[in-house]
This record gives structure tokens, C-alpha cells and sequence, in this order.
């Protein structure tokens, strides 16, 4: 059984599966697609991705791929904790340019559900954090993009000193939303 939470963005669900524990630990169906299906969530996954990050602090984001690579996103921690945030990049929708913030951690289970048409990123609230996130797209290299983490018009409270968050040059180099023309 799957429990599904709409955000205050439209689409973007927060996903937690039943755990069954014993003395040994617990287990857990982390997707199911036919209760995926009966939640509303139609994505057809093609990828898995796992990242880890050594240092807290790292941010990894935030990203997306333009049409026709656009990816919905199911997002989980496999160890660690992190900060997951999606801000909505749809012109047409009435939160474009809003973001939700959510813990996602092994110990609470959760998943983010992240449709396309939305940047993503994360930041790793302990150290040696592994993310694991399946996508309903190919990557591709001429559709991938990204806007900057710490931009001042998303103002996403990240809860961190951007002088002490790891970066990629990617990352530290992402225009500001100001900048971004929204390919969705």
C-alpha cells in the first residue's frame, strides 16, 4: 500500500509505502506500478539513477530536461537525509515560479513524485547521502539545464550559508531564474 500527499503544487506528490518491520529490520515496495496507477501516477520509467554525495551540504540541482527528454521524476534516499525541492517551471500553471521543500530520509520512507515541467534539486542534509530516482525519460545532453540554487527571485530557504555548500561548476555556474526561459 502506497499513502500519496498532494503539495501545494499541482502534481508534485509526496509518496510513502507501507514498511513491514521485524526483528531483522523492514521491507518495503518502493514502486508498484499498479498502485502507482490507481494513485493517478501514469509515468512510464525508463532509468534509474543513484547519486551519492560524500560531504552535508552538497546541493545538486536545479535541474530539468526540456522537451522532448522532459522527465517526470520518483525520488528517494537510499542512505542518508536530504532537503528535496521542486519549483515549477509550467508558464501556464498558476504556481509558476513556487517551490515546495520536503525531508526525504530512510527513516521516514517518504518519496517525492516530481512531474515534468519542474527544476529539481537537493540538498544532503547528512554526509555519505545516496538519492535514488527513476525517470520517465532518456537523459540528453542538448535538453539538459539548470537554474541557480541559491537564486534570489526562487528565494528557497535551503537552511545553509551558500559559501558552505558543495557545488559542481554546473551548479555554481546555473543562470538565475531571471535569466531562464522556460522550455515547458
Amino acid at each position: 500500500m502506497i499513502d500519496v500527499k498532494q503539495t501545494t503544487l499541482d502534481g508534485v506528490l509526496i509518496i510513502t509505502s507501507t514498511r513491514h518491520e521485524d526483528e531483522r529490520g523492514y521491507f518495503s515496495e518502493t514502486y508498484n506500478e499498479k498502485q502507482f496507477r490507481e494513485a493517478g501516477i501514469n509515468a512510464q520509467f525508463v532509468q534509474d539513477n543513484h547519486s551519492c554525495s560524500v560531504h552535508k551540504g552538497t546541493v545538486r540541482g536545479m535541474h530539468y530536461q526540456a522537451p522532448p527528454f522532459a522527465q517526470a521524476k520518483l525520488v528517494r534516499v537510499a542512505a542518508g537525509k536530504v532537503l528535496d525541492v521542486a519549483v515549477d517551471a509550467r508558464p501556464s500553471s498558476p504556481t509558476f515560479g513556487k517551490h515546495i521543500c520536503v525531508e526525504l530520509s530512510v527513516e521516514n520512507g517518504a518519496q517525492l513524485f516530481v512531474p515534468a515541467g519542474f527544476l529539481h534539486g537537493f540538498l544532503t542534509l547528512e554526509a555519505n547521502t545516496h538519492v535514488v530516482y527513476k525517470v520517465d525519460n532518456y537523459y540528453d545532453g542538448d535538453c539538459d539545464g539548470a537554474v541557480r540554487w541559491n537564486d534570489p527571485d526562487l528565494a528557497i530557504d535551503w537552511g545553509l550559508n551558500p559559501s558552505a555548500a558543495t557545488l559542481s561548476e554546473k551548479d555554481a555556474a546555473a543562470p538565475f531564474w531571471k535569466d531562464f526561459t522556460s522550455p515547458f
